[in-house]
């Protein structure tokens, strides 16, 4: 039986738990080497996570002929650069979201791996939680009749600078490609993505109303869905709160659910409320890592390619396009 042996490069915090751990935990995958160029903090998340082998360069551990897949965790900036990397090597990618800094190098990055003819998978894990995954039973089965509507409300309370008095990363445009928006908000247009079909005809608004970093703080858009229904979201990442709240509305009833707060999915039609309290599991993402370990061992499919998070960079693009144009 087949083992994929996986390599990650950047393993930063978003690997601690979220991610790395389940690399082993999946049967016929395994995590043979990891990459930081601060070398000892690489060794010594080797050592903590039982790791083979650690590197401070992201092209030995790619060119590393026991690792056949490869999983990429750095920021958004340099996504293109080792994705384009892994696919000359020949080695499936796995990149973290958002894909990349713009839709044009998420275009090269499919581009290139078609061209190598190398899968592209992306960490829109939500699309495997079974938390949504709920979500998308009601919808299809009918629960809410036919979807006319969907609404996002993302708050956050302002990001501060580290002890050195720099913002971080996600908030400084050349690095995330845009703000908070990109990191998180991408979340939840992607799962709307997965959900409802994929948004068109985006309009929308960024802005910076704090005044405090470089990137926007502050998006509005309006979309429709290819499926008729129509949607609106609101996102604002300078406020006194964090909560999210998504709604999607039908002719016999909706559904309330959150992105990112352990809640329930709430189902609402005219005989009452019914309740679903699916528990968020320890390692985030893996059950999206099985899709793809499945996929690559040729049992099944992984629903987050870079196909479709090309469609999320696309629209949050458009939704932010005139807030950085000539900036």
């Amino acid at each position: 039986m087949k083992t994929i042996r996986w390599g990650i490069v950047g393993c930063g915090d978003v690997t601690e738990v979220k991610s790395g751990p389940a690399f082993q935990l999946i049967e016929q995958s395994s995590l043979q080497a990891v990459m930081r160029r601060n070398g000892e903090k690489a060794k010594d998340y080797a050592e903590l996570h039982g790791v083979p082998k650690w590197y401070d360069k992201a092209e030995d551990l790619i060119h590393d002929d026991d690792v056949d897949a490869v999983y990429i965790a750095t920021p958004p900036s340099s996504h293109m650069e080792y994705t384009i990397m892994a696919a000359k090597a020949g080695k499936p990618v796995y990149v973290e979201k958002p894909m990349a800094n713009s839709v044009e190098e998420c275009e090269e990055m499919v581009r290139v791996c078609e061209a190598y003819g190398v899968p592209l998978f992306v960490a829109y894990y939500r699309r495997s939680l079974p938390r949504f995954l709920k979500v998308k039973e009601l919808i299809e089965e009918g629960a809410i009749g036919e979807v006319r509507f969907a609404s996002i409300q993302q708050t956050q309370q302002i990001v501060q600078k580290d002890e050195e008095g720099n913002w971080p990363w996600r908030v400084i445009p050349e690095q995330s490609g845009a703000g908070l928006f990109y990191d998180v908000g991408s979340h939840t247009l992607d799962l709307f993505d997965y959900l409802l079909g994929p948004l068109k005809d985006v309009r929308g608004f960024g802005m910076n109303l704090a005044d405090s970093y470089p990137a926007e703080d502050t998006v509005s858009g309006v979309w429709k869905f290819e499926s008729g229904a129509v949607g609106t979201g609101v996102w604002n990442f300078s406020s006194y709160k964090n909560e999210d709240d998504n709604r999607i509305v039908g002719t016999e009833g909706e559904i309330q659910f959150s992105t990112f707060d352990d809640k329930p999915v709430v189902l609402v039609t005219d005989s009452g409320e019914e309740s679903f309290y699916i528990e968020r599991p320890k390692h985030i993402q893996q059950a999206h890592i099985q899709t793809i370990v499945d996929e690559l061992l040729g049992k099944g499919n992984c629903p987050s390619t870079g196909k479709t998070a090309l469609r999320t960079n696309r629209v949050m693009g458009e939704l932010v396009e005139e807030y950085y144009q000539g900036k």
